[in-house]
């Protein structure tokens, strides 16, 4: 098939156009439990008028969590604050401990791992009023592991007492120990030099200073690739650091350089020439693997990418994809057939599979890096998405029914002729499209993955997956054995490509019954009346070309504004959130809207928990609700059991489910979780059955796998 009428190339368009249209999403945290909390306190309550005051954020992160210094390197934020001070009361800048370092997949991250504290010096001016000075500050941070990272923020507030010039104050020695782990000032300029792709800084450092493992953390970005590795020369009373230049170059640098654990200087550098000398010291670094953490996210990326091939593999099975792929395996088993032209349709066509894959990626990164709380298919959470794609279906389906044709595609002989690259590459754009919500069980752990690492390493997961759905059609473009064997085209091909218009109905009957989930009845109603008119319009088109007739602009312009309207259409968020909240309740197995709160509140009452997390457009989703989750003998074995059920509908955009998803390792739905009493949860399989569920009250959960 190709795509190069101008009905279908409208569609298209629109696709593109309400995809691009803005995902609304949160990343407020509120209330929810911080993985790196913050105190703020002060090293003496007391502060005398005209003096100084210094304030500490002692950030303490959980088991396995971390920080980032103010230059979090290749990935990460650093912290930032908003102070909201009194009359009088200025805010120094803030002062940062020697940080360390995480190499992850080639990708350098300045962190810290255990307890740490920001100093911030706060003056107080001589006319603050005696007494009370309340001062608050909203700082913002990212807070990760090895595998995810979450936005976190948080208001904090501290009550000072101004006094005058001549009380007593007293300090907390605490602030002794954070200021220890603060960097000391060299005392003499450094001088640096980046040319020819590679940056050489030389430090006066006298010979007797012992020096354990160098490493320089530059705070300006752009300068050095923070990745390579860092070679360190004793030079007499010089230490000279050579690395690879990242190509900006300023006239002064400042930054950081570290000498043992905990232990650093913080220096500022002027250009100058500076040449590679002295004895080599250190053995080079690329800083710390994280105790083989690098090699561990190298076998994540492997695992992940292999997961990935295979779940787009399986992909090709779907009802909206396999009419796509078949018809297109077919015309290049055409007689005669020349190889060189079946293989730049192949690549063509992988081409356009890759490219949305990625680009879809690509889209997710920069919205979760943005701060919006979304995962994979997020486009399927927007009635705008959907309303566009059911029109793509339902022309392509009325299509392959022949109700009319599209220019350069016929049935039978005409498929022996040679077809464009164009159509090859834009058949693989839509099938990567409309298979995002079918991704299934293989892709879960692979695309959890491809959120947490880094984004050149996600970028290549989110390539795999179209590979794997491109793999058939490479294998018979390239592999003549196969190719040998399919059929060749003739007078049935007409009768299969009608068949294959079946699996394209039901997918438009799927997305009908999508949107009116999201949307509700009546809106769907008004919706179906203009997705008739997109049928009554191709219907006229088919009927001209059976006349001879030329109405593809009439009918293009038509479309275009009879989808516009469709969109405009479309209920508001509010009338959408309302009709879900109402559409809740009589199901099989009854449930509660998942909260972290009401979690909690379980957990804390000794009560098992069933929580799984869903969505209207997940296809896995609603086969294990069919088939296990809302079946009369899970209700009856929960019920039993005192088990509750929590469920996360996240069919619409939920920046609180999204960011419990990452906390579990997933990028989407669906995702089920099992906590026993007093016990860590258990994440259940992605395909469940009934024993599956029913078994969770009466076998130990120390069988299934912990989180």
């Amino acid at each position: 098939m190709k795509f190069d009428s101008p009905i279908l190339s409208i569609l298209l368009a629109f696709l593109f156009i309400a995809f691009a249209l803005p995902v609304q999403a949160q990343n407020k945290l509120g209330s929810t439990e911080l993985n790196v909390p913050a105190r703020l306190i002060a090293e003496s309550q007391q502060v005398q008028a005209g003096q100084s005051v210094t304030l500490a954020f002692v950030m303490e992160p959980k088991p396995a969590w971390h920080g980032y210094w103010e230059n979090p390197g290749d990935a990460g934020i650093g912290m930032s604050f908003e102070w909201d001070l009194p009359a009088g009361v200025t805010a120094g800048k803030a002062q940062f401990p020697v940080p360390d370092t995480l190499l992850i997949s080639s990708i350098m991250n300045y962190i810290y791992k255990g307890d740490y504290a920001v100093l911030v010096n706060l003056v107080i001016s001589e006319n603050t009023p005696l007494g009370s000075t309340p001062i608050s500050v909203k700082s913002e941070w990212l807070a990760c592991t090895d595998e995810i990272c979450v936005p976190e923020q948080d208001e904090l507030s501290i009550t000072l007492q101004v006094v005058s010039p001549d009380a007593a104050v007293s300090l907390d020695n605490a602030f002794n120990d954070y200021r220890n782990a603060m960097p000391q000032p060299l005392g003499s300029q450094a001088t640096f030099s980046s040319s020819n792709d590679v940056f050489r800084l030389s430090v006066p450092l006298p010979a007797d200073v012992d020096v354990d493992d160098p490493y320089f953390f530059i705070k300006e970005d752009g300068i050095i690739d923070y990745a390579a590795e860092q070679r360190v020369n004793r030079d007499g009373d010089r230490l000279i650091i050579e690395t690879a230049a990242r190509g900006d170059s300023l006239d002064k640098i400042t930054g950081i350089l570290k000498i043992g654990d905990k232990m650093g200087f913080s220096l500022d550098a002027a250009k100058g020439d500076v040449t590679m000398a002295g004895i080599p010291i250190g053995g080079g670094n690329s800083g710390n693997f994280g105790g083989g953490g690098g090699q561990n996210n190298t076998s994540l990326l492997f695992l992940a990418l292999g997961g990935a091939i295979v779940g787009g593999l399986l992909l090709n099975l779907m009802p909206c994809v396999f009419p796509i792929l078949s018809l297109k395996a077919i015309s290049l088993a055409k007689a005669g057939g020349d190889e060189s032209i079946v293989r730049r349709d192949a690549l063509a066509y992988t081409a356009g599979v890759v490219v949305i894959a990625t680009a879809l990626g690509a889209i997710l990164l920069g919205l979760r890096a943005s701060g919006a709380a979304v995962g994979w298919a997020f486009q399927l959470q927007d009635p705008r998405i959907i309303f566009v794609l059911l029109a793509l279906v339902t022309a392509i389906a009325f299509n392959l029914a022949g109700m009319f044709e599209l220019p350069n595609i016929s049935m039978g002989s005409k498929l022996t002729e040679k077809e464009g690259p164009a159509g090859s590459f834009w058949t693989g754009a839509l099938a990567a499209f409309v298979a995002t919500p079918c991704t299934g069980p293989f892709m879960a752990a692979a695309l959890g993955a491809a959120i947490v690492l880094p984004p050149i390493a996600a970028l290549l997961i989110f390539a795999g997956l179209g590979v794997g759905l491109a793999l058939p059609f490479l294998l018979i473009a390239f592999v003549p054995a196969i190719r040998k064997r399919l059929p060749k085209p003739g007078a049935w091909l007409d009768s299969f490509r009608k068949v294959m218009a079946i699996p394209m109905f039901l997918t438009a009957i799927g997305l009908i019954w999508l949107l009116g989930r999201q949307i509700g009845s009546d809106a769907l109603s008004l919706t179906l009346i203009f997705m008739l008119a997109v049928a009554l319009l191709l219907w006229w088109y088919g009927v001209g070309q059976l006349k001879g007739g030329a109405r593809g602009l009439v009918t293009t312009g038509a479309i275009l504004i009879t989808v516009v309207g469709g969109i405009f259409a479309l209920p508001n968020d509010e009338q959408m959130t309302v009709r879900q909240q109402a559409a809740a309740a009589t199901e099989t197995l009854p449930s509660e809207p998942f909260s972290e709160t009401r979690l909690a509140e379980l957990r804390a009452a000794n009560q098992p928990v069933f929580a799984y997390f869903t969505a209207d457009w997940c296809i896995t989703c609603k086969a294990n609700e069919a088939a296990a989750v809302q079946r009369q003998e899970t209700a009856d074995a929960f019920e039993a059991g005192n088990v509750a059920v929590l469920m996360g509908d996240w069919t619409r955009p939920d920046p609180v489910i999204s960011k419990f998803l990452e906390q579990h390792g997933r990028a989407g739905v669906p995702l089920y979780l099992y906590y026993a009493p007093g016990q860590e949860p258990v994440i259940l399989p992605q395909i469940l059955t009934v024993g599956t569920l029913t078994d969770l009250v009466n076998t130990p959960v120390e069988t299934a796998s912990t989180l």
